[in-house]
């Protein structure tokens, strides 16, 4: 076991070798490494919100006005489905979980209205009541899917509207059935985060309803298919928000827009958002304003009219603006939130932290000294009780802790405080190999072996310690970074990579070391 072959010392100088330059950079601020050549490893260990500052968010996704909103849009389907095939009804409405009506005719049109809307979507359960009542609503399984989805899409937005503010890595990931975790390090504006993550940014197209006024439809007599929607900052003489008389019916939804940026208007010079859509969005746009010239659009952002212009002509370009008395930093947020895409359903906060960075630095300062005074602690034991090979322990110590953080940047690992006690924990058990080799070795020496036989057998006969030992640990790091959240997971990363950095540097960096002393020096006794 002590002979090494030279392809083995340069694979392990090797690994050794790269472990410094990849910690390397932790060493020196990021000011320094941003001027290097791109070539050179610039990474450095990134550092949780407890160690960096910043905010904590748990979000919750109210799922269930996913399938709220999908039985409103079905309710618009199945009255166009019977009107076009003739079918008489009554008390057509829309619940939160499902879609009744009734049937004039229930002997007469029963089995064709099922059929038809058993055959308009395959996702619905339909249910008839002998007094001609059908009740719809989504099969489980579909409603289920719809819920996941709705997190994933949910995930996937956070993340791509966080992203777009230039905050730098983030932690986004789902947290249970209908929850997010959102870690920011290092945000100092965090109301403007939370306002951009809450924000839904559904966007529509609608006209407005020419053929009732406010008044009328407040009495009573608003029209099947339209809806009143308060404007998002408009306000009357009295001060109150103004209410407009909005069709239901989207000619365009923000879905099709695959670009928004702030500008100015060329006149006046206000903040606006210019958007572009998709072909088939501009298409169903151009068609839309050549059909209804002269008539009033409104442009529905989260339920409220952000502006309600009249169409003066086609616009066939498939780009437009969006007005409304913006601010510079509203219309560049709206336009971020636009470019990201509209969340599928709502988002509570249900849990906020903040962190300041001075109670960052004060954690990273204390977790530096426990760290030194772990190592000092630890050689000093290992060269009172083992000499010389306690001196071989230390340099594998050093260079165990050199591939951790290696180890941790390469991998972009997050480093917490509790990942700071786990590398104080795996410092500490990092010689715990050497003792058990050192103690099988002095075995050996007291049974009356020659050195080269006694190195020989300890490093033989204490492998298999050594490797029960680690493993079981290992497993309990696995589990803790797989199923753990937070501070946790964060223990269980570092711990994880500690074990395995320190089975290399204990077992076989030691190992070549003291060969490589033993064939130098040829000792008739070992100083152990």
């Amino acid at each position: 076991m002590l002979f090494f072959p030279r392809w083995k010392i340069l694979t392990i100088l090797a690994v050794c070798l790269a472990g410094l330059v990849l910690a390397l950079p932790n060493v020196f601020p990021r000011s320094f490494l941003d001027r290097l050549p791109g070539w050179l490893p610039t990474q450095q260990v990134l550092l949780g919100l407890d160690l960096q500052g910043g905010s904590h968010l748990l979000l919750e996704v109210e799922v269930e006005g996913i399938i709220a909103a999908r039985m409103e849009s079905l309710e618009g389907d199945v009255r166009g489905l019977l009107r076009r095939e003739q079918i008489g009804y009554v008390g057509l409405g829309a619940s939160p979980s499902a879609v009744t009506l009734t049937l004039r005719d229930p002997a007469g049109d029963g089995e064709r209205a099922r059929a038809l809307l058993t055959e308009l979507d395959p996702n619905l359960a339909v249910a008839a009541a002998d007094d001609g009542t059908i009740t719809l609503t989504l099969k489980p399984e579909a409603a289920e899917a719809d819920r996941r989805r709705a997190i994933e899409q949910s995930v996937e937005i956070v993340r791509r509207r966080i992203d777009e503010t230039g905050t730098r890595e983030p932690i986004i990931a789902r947290q249970g059935d209908t929850r997010i975790l959102v870690q920011l390090p290092g945000v100092d504006d965090p109301e403007r985060i939370k306002q951009l993550i809450g924000t839904t940014a559904k966007l529509d197209f609608r006209l407005l309803d020419t053929t009732t006024t406010l008044a009328e439809a407040k009495a009573g007599k608003l029209p099947v298919g339209s809806e009143i929607l308060p404007a998002d900052s408009e306000r009357d003489a009295s001060g109150a928000l103004v209410e407009y008389v909005v069709r239901k019916r989207v000619m365009v939804g923000g879905d099709s827009l695959v670009d928004a940026q702030p500008s100015f208007q060329q006149q006046g010079g206000q903040p606006v958002v210019s958007f572009r859509f998709d072909a088939a969005g501009g298409r169903r746009f151009g068609e839309a304003t050549t059909e209804n010239v002269g008539r009033p659009m409104a442009i529905v952002l989260d339920g409220k009219v952000i502006s309600a212009p009249v169409i003066r002509e086609p616009i066939t370009g498939g780009q437009g603006i969006i007005s409304g008395n913006f601010t510079v930093q509203e219309a560049t947020d709206l336009a971020l939130l636009l470019r990201a895409g509209a969340l599928p359903a709502p988002l509570t906060i249900v849990e906020e932290r903040s962190v300041g960075p001075g109670l960052g630095a004060d954690s990273i300062r204390a977790g530096i000294v426990a760290s030194i005074i772990a190592v000092v602690m630890v050689m000093t034991f290992m060269i009172v009780f083992y000499g010389f090979f306690g001196l071989i322990a230390n340099m594998a110590l050093i260079v165990n802790a050199i591939l951790l953080m290696a180890a941790m940047t390469l991998l972009q690992a997050t480093l917490t405080l509790p990942g700071i006690a786990g590398i104080v924990l795996t410092l500490g058990m990092a010689v715990d190999a050497n003792v058990l080799i050192y103690e099988r070795i002095r075995e050996e020496v007291s049974l009356g072996r020659t050195p080269i036989s006694a190195i020989e057998a300890g490093f033989k006969r204490a492998m298999a310690t050594i490797v029960d030992s680690n493993i079981t640990t290992l497993i309990a790091g696995l589990l803790m970074f797989g199923m753990g959240t937070g501070s946790v997971k964060g223990f269980g990363v570092t711990l994880s990579i500690g074990i395995l950095t320190s089975m290399f540097t204990a077992v076989t960096l030691s190992r070549l070391i003291v060969s490589a002393w033993l064939r130098r020096a040829r000792p008739k006794s070992l100083p152990i």
